[in-house]
């Protein structure tokens, strides 16, 4: 029996007649999304409805999702709330801190040494709370949500920007911050902006070397890393029916890297079979009783135009294997010209590392192709001219490949095979061999490519593909190579040339498990015990953030001006700063770290205005708050662009910065600042952000009539004592502008509980 099945018959009970209803509404067809999302309603039945990209609407979630970095600060935030157990199903996946470096056993044990305190902390937390707690080792959280809570017509939210990979059966699931995941826990409607809508009609079928990560490779290229913001991506037509559940996951799952709120496939064959194949026939026979209202309706997929805000359609018959890079997931270049594009723009041509996992491309389907290229590199005599990585994507898939003889390809070839963890996709990476900085291409099935993401070299050239075409760059050790056409030499003297891989969807004997590493919570948690300790450096209680005095901010210091992009790596970076993700106070040491000054083209050196020196940028923000003098952040285009980790947020909040004032947002990072109580502003001319100097000091007017819809007045104090008043927009409701009032979003909600 599947998990939540009660959860699961309540929502397909009411799902029918919440569709008609909101269809009677909207007097026409639906897309799946918005069938969804009106089944969701906090209102329950649609009263009204709702315009795309304006209306903020409530909705309820079926269930909450958390990995252990972000875990952390969600349960500490959620301790504050007033609860006895979370309102909505919910799990933790310790998948973030464990690092890569020896192998699966050494890796895995070292990480349980160095984290048990974490450890500790998050399993006494999910067992007072009645939350599901996945073990280090049970796998990286959006594969064990697949195989285990995604079901059909669901809606789940989860505090890693990759959420959306459940998407992959016919969910709306979506990353979030640590504070939205509380309000839902803590029983409080969520709020979301009601999205846009885009479709992409996928025709042809893919065959030979492509694979479903070369449609998203493609989606990415078509729509920039902004291209999906406040948005739904909704598949459909003949390419995505005949593609497996595995496959459109990995496509939802990079969704995260054009923006989009989320993205998702409709109920169909495929996606039953995926849930009997995962143990979960009583979930497939539930959904195709309703099968009819967990796709778009007929009229709405034959006449896209009508429906959706944005169409595109890709031919899967005419695309081609591709790269997405360096330093960027959305720049595609196919691998029939990668040699000439690599040598254009002086990339290393030197391929070190292949990396084959991560959530995005860790099922047994991709494991069984690259394990295909395995055994005929062992069969035509090749070796690996790079480092070869392999990271299962859960413990029930690296059991079942290891009984199915898959790691042994892998090993016999020479490949590491690592924990079931996202180790170097999210820079959890002790690289030895780049610690002298060179300059150095790798290649790896992950989603994010930002400079010094993997591995914290800037210097090394990371690209995006499939996992087949990781196995043969690879075996080439070239960036200059075509596996479509181009032969490599063996140990023989011989040319020899890689064959289209074969893959298995699902194991033959069916998926297996020793111990999944699942820990089921207490039926009574009154009398679990949480400690923590007050001498820890991991792990710290939360002081409530003060409210907002009612004045308009004045004075405000100029703690940086970003420069071009600026996202939730560069400010608030993962990898060795991960162990101190339920540490306020320290993580706050890496604040804007990565951020480029604009003054100086420098990162972590901001110019102290109270006593005129540069230094970094913590220690700016943390002079100008003990100082009370706060503190102000000017951004580029697409500010907070990539993770959905609220640090980025709350490390501004912690440090005294009251204010970010940006060209534009990305959707999360925006989200996770009104959350926690910092002004959340864009330059209603962008030509604005030109005009700040280093010197400058900030007022911002109109506060005390702060309402939805209003601009606000920033006057720009210059050194020279001119100023020049600019408007700010900003995007508050009513709700948000009450969580700014309490100080923050959970404030609030314990006021409310009390």
């Amino acid at each position: 029996m599947a998990f939540d099945i009660e959860m699961i018959k309540s929502v397909y009970a009411r799902f029918p007649e919440r569709v008609e209803a909101a269809k009677k509404l909207l007097n026409r067809p639906m897309t799946l999304a918005e069938k969804i999302l009106y089944a969701h309603l906090d209102e329950g039945v649609a009263k009204q409805i709702y315009t795309r990209g304006e209306s903020y609407v409530d909705f309820r979630p079926d269930r909450v999702a958390m990995q252990d970095a972000t875990a952390q600060m969600a349960l500490l935030q959620f301790m504050q709330a007033g609860k006895s157990k979370t309102a909505v199903p919910s799990s933790v996946h310790c998948d973030h801190l464990i690092q890569a470096k020896e192998g699966a056993k050494e890796d895995l044990e070292r990480a349980v040494y160095t984290n048990q305190e974490v450890y500790d902390f998050l399993s006494s937390v999910s067992n007072k709370y009645g939350i599901g707690f996945w073990k280090p080792g049970a796998g990286i959280i959006h594969q064990v949500v697949l195989e285990n809570y995604a079901f059909p017509g669901g809606m789940m939210i989860g505090t890693d920007s990759h959420t959306p990979n459940a998407g992959g059966l016919g969910m709306i699931a979506i990353g979030v911050g640590g504070a939205d995941a509380v309000d839902v826990m803590a029983d409080t409607p969520w709020e979301l902006k009601f999205p846009k809508l885009i479709g992409i009609k996928l025709t042809g079928k893919l065959s030979g070397w492509l694979a479903p990560k070369d449609v998203i490779l493609r989606v990415a290229d078509i729509l920039t890393v902004k291209g999906g913001t406040d948005a739904i991506v909704e598949y459909f037509g003949e390419g995505a029916r005949a593609m497996s559940a595995t496959g459109r996951a990995t496509i939802c799952n990079m969704g995260a890297e054009i923006g989009a709120t989320t993205s998702t496939f409709g109920f169909d064959e495929n996606t039953a079979e995926y849930l009997r194949q995962t143990g979960r026939t009583d979930v497939a026979d539930l959904a195709e009783k309703i099968g009819e209202y967990l796709t778009g309706d007929e009229d709405v997929y034959a006449h896209p135009e009508k429906y959706f805000d944005q169409i595109i359609e890709i031919d899967l018959s005419e695309l081609q294997p591709a790269l997405n890079g360096p330093f960027t997931p959305d720049l595609r270049t196919p691998v029939s010209s990668i040699a000439e594009t690599a040598k254009k723009n002086d990339w290393p041509l030197n391929m070190e590392a292949g990396l084959i996992g991560s959530c995005t491309n860790s099922s047994y389907e991709d494991i069984t192709r690259a394990a295909n290229i395995a055994r005929q590199a062992v069969e035509k005599k090749l070796t690996a001219k790079a480092e070869l990585f392999v990271t299962p994507g859960s413990e029930q898939v690296r059991f079942t490949i290891e009984r199915d003889g898959l790691i042994a390809d892998f090993e016999k070839m020479g490949a590491t095979v690592l924990a079931n963890a996202c180790g170097q996709c999210i820079g959890q990476w002790d690289r030895e061999s780049i610690k002298d900085g060179h300059r150095n291409s790798i290649i790896t099935s992950f989603n994010r490519n930002f400079a010094k993401r993997n591995d914290g070299n800037p210097n090394t050239y990371a690209f995006v593909a499939s996992p087949e075409m990781v196995m043969c760059y690879a075996l080439a050790g070239r960036l200059d190579f075509d596996p479509l056409t181009d032969y490599l030499v063996n140990a023989d003297g011989e040319k020899v040339k890689l064959e289209i891989p074969d893959g298995m969807v699902y194991p033959p004997k069916g998926f297996d498990v020793e111990d999944s590493g699942y820990q089921s919570p207490a039926e009574d948690g009154s009398k679990v015990e949480i400690k923590v300790s007050p001498k820890s450096k991991r792990l710290q209680l939360l002081t409530p953030f003060p409210e907002w005095d009612g004045n308009d901010f004045g004075d405000l210091h100029l703690l940086i001006k970003a420069k071009g992009k600026c996202t939730t790596d560069h400010i608030s970076m993962a990898g060795p700063w991960l162990r101190f993700r339920g540490h306020l106070e320290n993580i706050s040491q890496n604040m804007l770290i990565g951020g480029v000054n604009y003054f100086n083209e420098k990162t972590n050196s901001v110019k102290d205005q109270l006593d005129g020196q540069y230094k970094p940028v913590p220690e700016a923000a943390q002079h100008y708050r003990d100082a009370s003098a706060g503190g102000i952040i000017i951004g580029d285009e697409n500010y907070g662009e990539g993770s959905s980790r609220e640090h980025a947020a709350m490390e501004p909040r912690f440090l005294g910065v009251k204010v970010v004032l940006v060209r534009s947002f990305a959707r999360i990072h925006e989200t996770n600042l009104k959350k926690q109580g910092v002004l959340a502003l864009t330059f209603a001319d962008k030509a604005d952000y030109d005009k700040v100097l280093e010197d400058d000091t900030f007022d911002v007017k109109g506060m005390v009539d702060f309402v939805p819809g209003k601009d606000l007045t920033v006057v720009i104090h210059h050194a020279d004592g001119t100023s020049e008043e600019i408007t700010a927009k900003h995007s508050y409701n009513e709700n948000q502008i009450e969580w700014f009032k309490a100080g923050s979003a959970l404030n609030l909600i314990r006021k409310q509980n009390a």
